[in-house]
């Protein structure tokens, strides 16, 4: 009588909540674009975005690096122990350093 309950009961449910049925989404293309079928340039073109996306981290690190060290100084010239001119030297030096790893980044993209 318990295994017919639960056969029933078994049935029952598995047809009150169907598994869904949905498609996967389709992957997304690298932006190279490369033929239908032509592995080695899909592999490539992913290569590159992962390359490029990881170079934006490091220039992402690069920007936080440069800020949290210009509130270290600006707060060590808050307290005395550093002068406002070395603050001046810091922005000036730092926002010259983030313009160049643009450039960079810029032009490594290009060459990829």
């Amino acid at each position: 009588m318990v295994q017919l309950i639960s056969k029933y009961w078994a049935y029952l449910v598995s047809y009150s909540f169907p598994t869904p049925r949905a498609d996967l989404p389709t992957a997304v293309a690298p932006s190279t674009a490369p033929d239908e079928g032509d592995w080695i340039a899909l592999i490539s073109g992913y290569i590159k975005d992962g390359a490029l996306v990881l170079g934006l981290a490091v220039a992402a690190v690069g920007f936080l690096w440069v800020a949290y060290v210009g509130f270290a100084k600006f707060n060590e010239a808050r307290q005395g122990k550093a002068e406002w001119a070395e603050v001046g030297v810091l922005g000036v030096v730092g926002a010259v350093v983030l313009i160049f790893a643009s450039y960079l980044l810029t032009e490594a993209s290009k060459i990829f």
